[in-house]
């Protein structure tokens, strides 16, 4: 990739890669290309789409990804292994714009304990592994992991070689989010200052929210001369998360008389696109969270609304309409046709295929009958449990049958229907209706999992307000969480852990039918 113009910033979304390591939020390939086409619709310059060597699923949705999607640089991580390499380009060689991402710990921590390597061997491996994959890639981009906890010197020493041996993107992580605004800056000027070749490649941040300061040194990074920032919708990531990419954005966009920077990103599909990230991965945000939160344009406090309706600047740094936030309230009502909510749909973010559309319309027809009022709101719920659900799942509900007084412990029964078109049915207890439901399923699926979290919210307002689902679910180590929306809680809470249980049937399938060597 050429390098950008001195004010333009690249944006190297990793999303699908660590991203996807939060807990919980994992994707299956379809939800993956999904999100890639949403990135690529959103103006992302590099789409960083998983780690090709590190299962047989992770390769296949990278290939898949690298092979249909068009308009952005699509990248795969790479460790400076030898076999590595061959195989991650296998993964991206049918994409004209791919990049290999190697990257190697430098940090005196990760020397001696992770890797048992002095520098030499830090600098000798790094050295082979990019010169081997410039033989297969021309955009390869080297990352020194811990790099902000790593001594300037040294840190030099490690770009300096890089750069000869052929990387064009180099990249200095606060793995660990440990550093400061000032000190990270401070890094990227030392660089700037000592190392030879340094104008010739693009510098990167990438940053970690452990201490709550992932976008400040992110913006201090790219202001001391970075000029690609690596990350995430909606901050999500392992432990605290990664940069958030729409408060990135917009702090540049918003702030551009002090950043003085610009980027490609479309920023009206910012919502539209962080709502699909949260559907698609159960991860709920918070209500105040800045940019696309509940909240972020609400406004409750007298002298605020006083305010607001004097002039909307004296509370407000930005319109909702500039992130792609609706102020329409009221949408749609149980005579409108599939046109009109296609193109409500379409208005809010969201391009569905016909089969999901058709789906959806289902849903909104029983829902409107049901409301007298129809919200934004209550179509992104719709489109988000569509689009969350997993591709043809494993087991559907058929019915379920609960019992419960003050009296009597409360029971369930379901029947489900497995995609074999056997029918199963199963009965079962619990402390509350919820749970004996969630046993009566797990009975009947034969998979054993621990409830972790179960939340309910309302996505509108009303006594038929939908009510929003989510549950967390553990199967042996591994965290999985979906959520579902009703105006039945019940109904919404039954179908959420089902399609938490499918995920995992899923994965055991994949897992069954891939035990091959790459």
């Amino acid at each position: 990739m050429n390098s950008p113009p001195s004010n333009r910033v690249l944006i190297m979304d990793t999303t699908l890669r660590d991203g996807e390591q939060s807990p919980g939020a994992s994707m299956n390939k379809e939800q993956k290309l999904q999100v890639a086409h949403a990135l690529r619709d959103l103006g992302v310059d590099i789409l960083e789409v998983g780690f090709p060597v590190s299962s047989p699923g992770d390769f296949d949705s990278v290939q898949t990804i690298a092979r249909k999607i068009e308009g952005a640089t699509i990248c795969g991580l790479c460790r400076c292994h030898p076999k590595d390499i061959p195989i991650s380009y296998e993964a991206l060689k049918d994409t004209p714009r791919r990049r290999l991402h190697l990257f190697l710990a430098t940090s005196p921590l990760h020397r001696e304990f992770k890797l048992q390597m002095d520098k030499a061997e830090v600098i000798r491996r790094s050295v082979e592994a990019i010169e081997r994959a410039r033989e297969l890639f021309d955009d390869v981009q080297f990352s020194t992991e811990d790099g902000s906890r790593t001594e300037l010197d040294y840190l030099c020493e490690v770009v300096e070689k890089a750069i000869e041996a052929g990387a064009t993107t180099l990249n200095i992580p606060d793995t660990v989010g440990y550093t400061t605004p000032e000190e990270y800056a401070n890094c990227f000027r030392c660089l700037k200052e000592h190392v030879r070749g340094i104008d010739k490649v693009v510098l990167s941040v990438h940053c970690h929210n452990d201490l709550g300061m992932a976008v400040a040194n992110s913006l201090m990074g790219l202001k001391a001369g970075a000029r690609q920032v690596e990350c995430v919708i909606n901050g999500i990531g392992e432990r605290a998360g990664n940069a958030a990419l729409e408060e990135v954005v917009m702090a540049l966009r918003t702030r551009r008389d002090f950043w003085g920077l610009e980027t490609g990103i479309k920023t009206e599909r910012l919502y539209p696109t962080s709502r699909l990230i949260s559907s698609i991965t159960g991860l709920t945000l918070a209500r105040n969270k800045a940019i696309v939160g509940q909240n972020a344009f609400a406004h409750e406090a007298g002298i605020h609304q006083h305010g607001m309706l004097c002039h909307s600047g004296t509370y407000e740094i930005m319109r909702p309409e500039d992130v792609g936030i609706s102020k329409t309230h009221l949408v749609l009502g149980k005579h409108s046709g599939r046109h009109s909510l296609r193109q409500r749909l379409l208005e809010l973010g969201f391009s569905l295929s016909d089969e999901q559309l058709d789906a959806v319309f289902a849903d909104f027809k029983l829902l409107a009958d049901k409301k007298k009022e129809v919200f934004d709101a209550d179509l992104e719920a719709l489109v988000s449990g569509r689009i969350a659900a997993v591709m043809t799942p494993a087991w559907e509900l058929e019915s379920y049958h609960l019992t419960s007084s003050t009296q009597d412990t409360p029971a369930a029964s379901v029947t489900l229907k497995h995609r074999s078109g056997l029918s199963k049915s199963a009965s079962a207890t619990g402390e509350g209706s919820v749970e004996a439901v969630y046993q009566a399923i797990g009975k009947a699926t034969g998979i054993s999992v621990r409830l972790k979290d179960y939340q309910v919210s309302a996505v509108t307002v009303g006594e038929d307000a939908l009510g929003y689902v989510t549950v967390e679910i553990l199967h042996g180590t591994q965290t999985y969480v979906a959520r579902s929306v009703s105006i039945d809680v019940i109904e919404a809470s039954t179908i959420a852990f089902l399609d938490a249980i499918n995920r995992i049937a899923a994965l055991l399938e994949d897992v069954g039918e891939k035990k091959v060597e790459r």
